[in-house]
């Protein structure tokens, strides 16, 4: 039988739900179809013929098509062979030579784009900075001299911990200017959190701030990264922390250690001599969740990211050269990575950053951004939009928003009823929607509308891009029928791909490549239609995607567990109209503790300050024991069952107590 992962739906405001035990084709689902106006359709980079054209070329021979992808990034030295395959590993453009920053920043300095805005930013108490290229050029130069100076090489590799200011897009730049390796951590993940990613990257430098702004409130990153630096062994490999002073905060700076990113700027002036890397070099590891508690380090290359990071900006984005491109995304994400630093700039696109919350003070403050900087590209995460839904139209009707020509969605599978309320409020029924379904692994957006030339369906994401070869199977690998839900897979390498799980090829290898035998496994269910559209169902195993980001739930268990009363816990997701997933802990209490309101706050606290708010569990259920098959594993599935319908269908047959069940559910009745 083909999987079928639980997931909700809206239909027609009809709340609906499937599970592995239903018939997908009994879901019901939108068949209209938009189409684009003819308006946006006379000046679309790409055209429906065109468009058709490039996608049959591409699927006939996807390495050339890459190949000519390629070509348009400025390269040191050719690339003497285009793909080398020994599954499950990829090498692009083997024997070819570039640096990002260059591909970023310097091909732009010759021409127009010198002085047109690459980033302009808005903090959250409402300062303006822009950056021309030119401006950005030279600050990326400063930081990456100021790196040489205190011995980063090649390879190395730097923490990034830093606030959505300018100076956390310098600093990516000039990490890859010099060839280090950047490992960009949340700046709302704990001092925990930062320790670990540190550690397992080994990283001997790290950028940082005094703090940023978040809600009216002062983000102190400085004072995580001293306890991270300082507690449970801190972090050895470490030797310096550069600190931008964003807030003006006072914070204790570590003589020897510590070092004032102004005072080291202002000594470095002039040109910073890039690296030239190879193809293959790791650009930048980004930890993501994964079910064994430990989080994966990500590593994406050089040649190939780009490569892809670039093509999928322009054709996804229909990119001009007169845009606003707004990417709401946090840099610390791989939406910050792709579409907020190396896709935009690469393209030579204007980027506009916001520092802080979508509703400060109020829920009008994205709308404000909108009208006064005259964005014409809004990127944004289903989640934040159903926010918006539920605050009123008011919000939105008070502003002008006709600079706007093109919505974005990115983050996690998005409701119709959420996709029309975007077009029809925010984009008034002229902006395409492109919805897109990509991930930290695959490094660039795989399946989308290309918005002059695809229709589009509310919920859908639709067709892949050219050159990504992805298909729905069943789990030995055969293809599944129109409707009938099933593993999404990737056949073919594409360039943009992840190259290994830093320090852990073996986990690489099973996480992603030995599940369906001779396919990338996404890690989502998902169908196609009779049309060939794709709709993404949800996650198939225990990472679940809460607010957009992507958490392990043994992670979550893992916190819950380090805390002094707690004897035992298991985490599973339930679906949840706004967020998308929300956590539910069940928790066993070590004896003589006592459950109460005040216990569960403690411990929602507690994770928050293990992980980061966003992962703190929207309910936590005590329970005297956990359902468990004979040979002690816990039965998640039951427990997600609880969860989302407060009843049992499945198999019980492998339970060691049937009694178990029968109390949690006479607890979640009281």
């Amino acid at each position: 039988m083909c999987y079928v992962p639980r997931a909700s739906f809206l239909h027609r405001g009809v709340a609906m739900t499937i599970s592995s035990s239903d018939s997908i084709t009994s879901v019901i689902t939108e068949t209209r179809r938009f189409e684009p106006s003819d308006e946006f359709r006379r000046r679309a980079g790409l055209q429906p013929t065109a468009y058709q054209a490039l996608r049959a070329s591409a699927a006939a021979n996807p390495v050339a098509y890459w190949e000519g992808r390629a070509r348009k990034l400025q390269w040191d030295t050719p690339w003497t062979t285009a793909l080398e395959w020994k599954r499950p590993h990829a090498q692009w453009f083997v024997g070819g030579k570039l640096n990002a920053s260059v591909n970023c920043l310097d091909r732009h300095l010759d021409g127009p784009r010198a002085n047109k805005a690459a980033l302009i930013w808005e903090g959250e108490p409402g300062e303006v900075r822009t950056l021309t290229y030119r401006q950005l050029h030279a600050e990326v130069c400063r930081l990456g001299n100021v790196l040489r100076r205190h011995g980063i090489k090649p390879g190395d590799r730097v923490g990034i911990y830093m606030p959505m200011t300018p100076e956390i897009v310098v600093a990516m730049l000039a990490c890859a200017r010099v060839g280090a390796t950047h490992s960009v951590v949340f700046g709302g993940f704990s001092a925990e959190a930062l320790r670990d990613r540190m550690n397992d990257a080994k990283a001997r430098f790290l950028l940082t701030a005094d703090g940023g702004y978040r809600r009216g409130t002062i983000v102190p990153l400085k004072a995580v990264v001293d306890e991270a630096l300082r507690d449970k062994g801190g972090v050895p490999s470490m030797e310096k922390v550069l600190v931008y002073r964003r807030t003006r905060e006072n914070v204790p700076m570590q003589p020897g250690r510590d070092l004032d990113w102004k005072e080291e700027l202002v000594l470095e002036k002039g040109e910073c001599k890039p690296e030239s890397v190879d193809s293959e070099h790791p650009l930048f590891i980004l930890y993501t969740s994964g079910t064994t508690g430990k989080p994966k380090g990500v590593v994406h290359s050089t040649g190939g990211y780009l490569v892809g990071a670039q093509t999928s900006m322009e054709f996804v984005f229909d990119l001009r050269d007169d845009d606003i491109f707004f990417c709401t995304a946090d840099a610390g994400w791989i939406t910050g990575h792709s579409y907020l630093t190396y896709g935009p700039l690469s393209a030579g696109a204007t980027c506009l950053m916001y520092e802080g919350a979508p509703n400060f003070p109020d829920w009008s403050r994205f709308w404000d951004v909108i009208e006064r900087h005259r964005v014409s590209i809004f990127y944004t995460a289903p989640t934040a939009i159903r926010s918006f839904m539920r605050q009123g139209d008011h919000h939105v009707n008070k502003h002008d928003l006709s600079s706007l020509r093109l919505l974005g969605s990115v983050g996690e599978p998005i409701n119709p009823e959420a996709w029309m309320w975007y077009r029809s409020v925010i984009g008034k029924d002229r902006c395409p929607i492109v919805d897109t379904w990509w991930q930290t692994e695959t490094g660039s957006i795989m399946i989308s509308p290309i918005p002059g030339a695809v229709s589009t369906k509310p919920g859908s994401c639709t067709l892949p891009l050219p050159g990504v070869d992805a298909k729905i199977v069943k789990k030995d690998g055969t293809p599944c029928k129109p409707n009938e839900g099933g593993y999404l897979v990737i056949e073919h390498p594409w360039p943009s791909m992840l190259r290994t799980i830093w320090g852990d090829d073996e986990r690489y290898q099973k996480a992603y490549w030995s599940e369906v035998p001779g396919f990338y496994l996404a890690g989502d269910g998902a169908r196609v239609d009779a049309d060939g559209y794709f709709w993404v169902m949800g996650r198939i195993d225990d990472v679940v995607n809460v607010a957009g980001h992507r958490l392990g739930t043994m992670e979550v268990e893992s916190a819950l567990v380090s805390h002094p009363t707690v004897a035992e816990s298991a985490v599973v997701a339930r679906p949840d109209e706004l967020k998308g997933q929300a956590l539910v802990a069940f928790v066993t209490l070590k004896s003589g503790q006592k459950a109460s309101p005040a216990a569960a706050e403690a411990l929602r606290t507690h994770v928050a300050k293990e992980i980061g708010a966003f992962a703190k569990p929207d309910d936590i259920r005590f329970t005297d024991a956990l359902p468990k098959t004979r040979s002690g594993k816990i039965m998640r599935r039951l427990l997600r069952e609880l969860a989302t319908s407060g009843e049992v269908k499945g198999d019980t047959t492998t339970l060691e107590d049937l009694n178990t069940i029968a109390a949690l559910r006479a607890s979640d009745e009281e």
